[in-house]
């Protein structure tokens, strides 16, 4: 019982490297189960134990008729997501108080030029997908640019906390501009701040522009 028991830990192990590797993307569907056994070199029933598993970690769903499909990289995302799936989005903004203007602060402090380069040109997609109007764009754009500055911060904790809170981000992202209609804050200053190194300003505009959303002074 012991050896089949991490026969089937194996082979989820194994699994769990190709989603979070990439090589079975979100939204992708992964081989069917005969597939897998060849690929894997295990039996059916390990296989399919080892599916099961990843289906309550929820990294994966079976869709009748259709396969099995990825629906996150990590087991991390899935249970905060649970746990905040009902939570206000001012709880939402104040957490992205938290890591964004820490994020800001350390991007000012370790961005490189190919760090302010990329900052830059995310900065001006923000800015045309928000003269277009069309929300989508604007959510996509909007969170890109941020995603930037927390990988600029050269923190992989705070980078994989907000990561892992991504969706929770997204959805906030999204009421914001739907709801509150946002005046157009181009984010320059934020970006002009993190390319001159200037970690002060860069926790300023940061923490205005989320204040903001709070309805704080």
């Amino acid at each position: 019982m012991t050896r089949r028991t991490g026969l089937i830990d194996a082979t989820v192990a194994q699994l769990r490297a190709r989603i979070t590797s990439g090589d079975w993307p979100v939204g992708a569907r992964i081989p069917p189960e005969p597939a897998l056994v060849e690929l894997l070199g295990v039996g059916r029933n390990t296989v399919r134990e080892a599916v099961q598993s990843l289906v309550h970690a929820g990294l994966v769903e079976r869709r009748q008729g259709s396969g099995t499909y990825v629906l996150s990289t990590s087991e991390l995302a899935v249970s905060m997501g649970r746990q905040i799936a009902d939570a206000r989005q001012r709880d939402v903004v104040e957490v992205r108080r938290s890591l964004e203007v820490e994020a800001a602060r350390l991007a000012a402090r370790r961005r490189t030029a190919a760090d302010v380069a990329t900052i830059t040109g995310l900065r001006d997609q923000r800015a045309e997908a928000y003269r277009s109007g069309a929300l989508d764009r604007m959510v996509a754009a909007d969170l890109a640019l941020h995603r930037a500055i927390a990988r600029a911060a050269r923190n992989p904790v705070l980078l994989s906390l907000y990561e892992n809170l991504i969706d929770a981000i997204t959805d906030n992202i999204r009421f914001n501009f739907a709801q509150i209609l946002q005046d157009g804050d181009n984010h320059d200053g934020l970006v002009d701040a993190i390319a001159a190194g200037d970690d002060v300003r860069a926790v300023e505009e940061t923490s205005v522009y989320l204040s903001g959303l709070l309805g704080e002074d």
